[in-house]
């Protein structure tokens, strides 16, 4: 099966994976978009993985307010180099991680940040685990993972605050 321009095009559209990648993940799927996809799926977990002992000791803080004034939440996501900080992947992810926090109220990071004698449902009290704000059908990790697969390096969520007046 032919594998078109316009076939890469919309691959690299929707995984944000160079050009390469793409002919070569729609190649092994026989040009089958989904099947395409989610090898590219797949790739960026296993780079994510290798790039996880990486030491992350640039990034930003990222602020929202919402509108209204009434909600803010405050993330510090870092990243290996000051040069991936600045380009505006890791600012949008950044910012959506913002967003996350201050319409879903997370209180921990991940699982194991959650003390033993509260029950509550790691999916909704970790943000790493809560579905995403934007696209239901992945979680916050995923966005991460694939954030990670476009800049080529490690990314964490340090910390985070959320803020809300109270009557």
């Amino acid at each position: 099966m032919e594998i078109t321009v316009t076939l890469v095009k919309e691959l690299r559209e929707r995984t944000g994976a160079s050009i390469i990648e793409c002919k070569k993940a729609l190649i092994e799927a026989g040009a089958n978009l989904e099947k395409a996809a989610d090898i590219l799926k797949q790739q960026g977990l296993a780079l994510a993985e290798k790039k996880a002992t990486r030491v992350t000791a640039e990034g930003v803080i990222e602020a929202y307010i919402h509108p209204g004034g009434r909600i803010g939440a405050m993330v510090e996501v870092n990243c290996e180099t000051d040069f991936v900080a600045r380009t505006a992947e890791f600012k949008e992810l950044a910012h959506n991680l913002a967003l996350q926090i201050a319409a879903t109220a997370p209180q921990f990071l991940s699982p194991d940040e959650i003390p033993p004698n509260i029950n509550s449902d790691p999916k909704v009290a970790c943000l790493l685990l809560q579905p995403f704000i934007k696209d239901d059908n992945k979680t916050v990790q995923d966005i991460i993972n694939d954030t990670i697969a476009k800049v080529g390096e490690n990314i964490k969520i340090r910390r985070f605050a959320r803020f809300e007046l109270s009557y």
